[in-house]
């Protein structure tokens, strides 16, 4: 699985670095490093006014730093199980 963060301006002043923070943290405690390729882009054309932009291979996603846990156990983690 691709999993990629935006880290552009918009999204770094949204929170972005949090938010690959704790998925760095949940992909090692869930051992699923072997799974998700986690990287992180520049500007990716979906900006909002308080979310980060997470793309999950080929669909966009938006999630507020504060959730981004919550966003990797219940949109993330269930993918991984299809």
């Amino acid at each position: 699985m691709e999993l990629t963060i935006c880290v552009g301006e918009s999204c770094h002043l949204k929170g972005a670095e949090i938010v690959v923070k704790t998925f760095q943290t949940l992909i090692k405690k869930e051992n699923l490093g072997d799974k998700i390729n986690l990287k992180g882009s520049f500007c990716m054309g979906q900006c909002t006014p308080n979310e980060v932009t997470v793309q999950i291979d080929k669909t966009f996603y938006k999630t507020r730093y504060q959730e981004s846990e919550a966003f990797f156990y219940n949109t993330l983690f269930p993918l991984l199980k299809n």
